[in-house]
């Protein structure tokens, strides 16, 4: 049944139009999730823009028990260089086509264990949050949490079967280094906007080298810094007036956003005291949130435990050095794990899934429900 359900998700394009221009969007994958959740007699609401909306459905409790909240998203990255990435193959155990591991398999999961939450009694509500915009802004997360709240949640992202606990956030900045345009055979008038870059870029190298060294997290490594992204210039002939390099910071647990903020002013700094001439300003562009629970808590416990009763293994506590909107439900004050299924070819050209695994987080998820939700 499973199968079937992810088989019809992959074949729908839902790539994000925020990362490829006339991306296909969410608005048919959700529009048919809220088709398959009224006819599961669960409760549907559609939250968001038209073009961009998000499902939410919920198996009503008793109403005197905890809530549940179960989360994937609907987007996907693009397809480029992919053959038929909407048509889902299978191979023996594995499912092939885009977003067939990142991460319909996972919200396919989730959409089958509320289905099954909701024949089971339970005290509390147990609650499927199908979002947008996930692979870039979280808008759909951002919207989901202004009105729905719940006592925990599991979010569905490829684990590989591990109970994950921790993941790191990032923020994204640029620096706007500014030069001073003139004819290119008029040195002494001109300064190269794009050359007074190459010390910062020299910088952030430096600073890359020092976290590893300065920061360390049990199950997440080291914080990183790299550059993302330069564009400059206005033709052959001239001296740019002006370079802008994207930079992306990701962060470990503890590590706050004015921090990293302060951390890339004292790098400008330093380039400015070695240079009469450079001049940059910098400004963030997004920040997200790292997120650490404790191993402890009842919810890691709870899965945890639900897990091992339905594979018949114990399954690792861990970190994942990705973000997602656990980061966001996290911050909303909702304590957040993570648990998904096993496969691998996230943003690759060849994405595929196991099914076995698919299968054990939805039974998984329906165990979780039944001892949380009392």
């Amino acid at each position: 049944m499973i199968t079937e359900l992810l088989s019809q998700l992959v074949a729908i394009d839902s790539v994000n139009p925020s990362l490829v221009d006339g991306g296909a969007g969410e608005r048919e994958v959700a529009d048919f999730v809220a088709e398959w959740g009224r006819a599961a007699g669960l409760e549907v609401d559609v939250v968001g823009s038209p073009a961009r909306p998000s499902v939410v459905l919920r198996a009503r409790g008793r109403g005197d028990g905890r809530s549940l909240l179960l989360c994937g998203h609907l987007d996907t990255v693009g397809v480029t260089g992919m053959t038929d990435p909407h048509t889902p193959r299978i191979d023996g155990d594995w499912l092939y086509g885009r977003g067939s591991y990142d991460m319909k398999a996972g919200l396919a999961a989730a959409l089958v264990a509320v289905r099954e939450a909701a024949q089971l009694e339970l005290a509390g509500d147990v609650v499927v949050a199908a979002v947008a915009d996930e692979e870039d802004a979280s808008i759909g997360m951002e919207e989901v949490l202004r009105s729905v709240h719940a006592d925990a949640a599991i979010v569905t992202e490829p684990t590989e079967l591990d109970v994950v606990v921790a993941h790191k956030g990032f923020m994204w900045s640029e620096v706007e280094v500014r030069g001073r345009a003139a004819h290119g055979s008029r040195p002494a008038l001109g300064i190269d906007a794009i050359v007074k870059t190459g010390p910062l870029l020299i910088a952030l190298a430096e600073l890359d080298e020092a976290l590893s060294v300065q920061t360390h997290h049990p199950l997440l490594g080291r914080g990183s810094v790299h550059a993302s992204l330069i564009a400059g210039g206005h033709e052959l002939s001239s001296y740019p007036d002006r370079c802008v390099l994207t930079i992306e910071r990701r962060t470990l647990p503890g590590e706050r956003a004015a921090d990293v903020e302060r951390e890339l002013g004292e790098l400008l700094d330093r380039c400015a005291a070695g240079d009469a001439d450079f001049a940059a300003t910098q400004r963030t562009l997004l920040v997200r949130d790292p997120l650490e629970v404790d191993a402890g808590h009842e919810i890691v416990r709870t899965v945890a435990a639900a897990a091992a009763e339905v594979s018949g293994t114990e399954h690792a506590i861990a970190g994942a050095s990705f973000w997602a909107d656990s980061g966001l439900i996290a911050a909303a004050g909702i304590p957040t794990v993570l648990f998904g299924p096993k496969g691998d070819g996230a943003h690759a050209i060849e994405e595929r899934v196991s099914i076995a695994s698919t299968e054990v987080v939805a039974r998984t998820l329906v165990e979780a429900a039944r001892s949380f939700c009392r």
